[in-house]
């Protein structure tokens, strides 16, 4: 298998809805994001005419963790434009659970939806990656991501003593942080070719902020020192092989401050010629809910069992990608259920310091 191939084709948010279920941080983060969106749109023109409204939500997982901001920003749209057709878009890779989308949207769930109180609305999907055009040339007028674009579009190397990019070090640092430059500057391209001029992005990034904190690692037991250190156990204990915990790398690449900002204020930037301006930036760490609720009910094994579902729900297919195609599916799961297991018993031992705290770089930005 290609290391483009192992390391993009792979990923997806755990399907059936578990994901907005067990990923309530998520949530949290679009709903606080929420102001910056309205207050984007105050800014822009939204005329009463024929030609459709276009937003999407790219990587969208299951539509869940934005179905409360949606509702309230698109409700703003039609009080805007009373008469305009009005298009909500939701991307991700081929293998989203697109069904579980459509069924959270449509109401078939106990997600409370907007789809009933918006008219002249029209629901639509696309799996297309955002490291692609989506959507035909000047077309989008309102374009939201988060939580998403850390993933690059393919591994650019093998990181061997670790899981994730923020543990690599030397050569192996360099070239995911690389790709994380080429893969921002590609996506920004390709979302500047989407959108009509007087559009506008808000995306909430995963990334490092300016005191170096990144998810999962803001004073505590680091989560992703965690992930590797029991990968690495289950290695030396036999139930996985060397080349299997060396061939599991998270797609991501987690970006600084300055390497979000700097295709919007470097003239010589393509992304800068190609109209795109930054309105708004801020960093937030938004806490752990689970982590939270511990602090009141002081009940490890409780914490542990509503911790361990949030970290699954995005990081099991990566390390079910690492494991060897030889294996069964059902040998593979065993696996996964046992190193989640593990996780779950090490934080019920201990489990002051363990969170899952959201660091995010909230943008804005405008073509112009």
């Amino acid at each position: 298998m290609s290391e483009d191939a192992a390391s993009t084709h792979h990923i997806s948010m755990k399907g059936g809805g578990y994901y907005s279920k067990a990923t309530t941080g998520a949530k949290d983060v679009i709903d606080g994001g929420t102001p910056l969106i309205l207050e984007a749109l105050a800014s822009m023109d939204i005329p009463d005419e024929a030609r459709p409204f276009t937003m999407a939500d790219s990587g969208c997982a299951d539509g869940g963790t934005s179905v409360t901001m949606l509702k309230t920003v698109l409700s703003e749209v039609r009080r805007r434009a009373p008469n305009r057709p009005i298009q909500m878009i939701y991307t991700d890779l081929p293998r989203n659970d697109f069904s579980q989308v459509f069924r959270n949207i449509h109401g078939e769930t106990d997600i409370e939806t907007y789809v009933d109180d918006i008219d002249n609305l029209y629901v639509f999907a696309s799996a297309t990656s955002f490291h692609k055009p989506i959507f035909p040339p000047g077309t989008l007028n309102l374009g939201f991501s988060a939580t998403a674009s850390h993933y690059i579009s393919k591994k650019p190397c093998t990181i061997v003593n670790h899981v994730h990019m923020v543990g690599a070090e030397g050569a192996e640092r360099d070239a995911y942080i690389e790709q994380g430059r080429v893969d921002w500057e590609s996506m920004l391209l390709n979302r500047a070719n989407d959108l009509a001029v007087g559009g506008k992005l808000a995306l909430f990034n995963f990334g490092i902020d300016e005191e170096g904190r990144y998810l999962g690692a803001t004073g505590g037991v680091n989560m992703f020192d965690t992930f590797s250190e029991i990968w690495a156990e289950f290695r030396d204990d036999g139930v996985i092989t060397a080349g299997e915990y060396r061939d599991t790398n998270f797609p991501q690449s987690y970006r600084t401050v300055e390497q979000f900002t700097a295709p919007f204020l470097q003239e010589d930037n393509p992304v800068y010629k190609a109209g795109l301006r930054m309105e708004h930036v801020e960093t937030r760490v938004v806490a752990c809910p689970y982590e939270v609720d511990f602090r009141d009910h002081g009940d490890a094994a409780k914490f542990a069992r509503e911790y361990i579902p949030t970290l699954r729900s995005w990081s099991e297919t990566t390390f079910a990608a690492g494991l060897s195609p030889t294996r069964s599916s059902e040998e593979a799961q065993d696996i996964l259920d046992r190193y989640f297991d593990a996780y779950e018993a090490r934080v019920r031992a201990m489990p002051v310091g363990h969170a899952m705290d959201y660091v995010h770089c909230y943008l804005i930005v405008e073509k112009v």
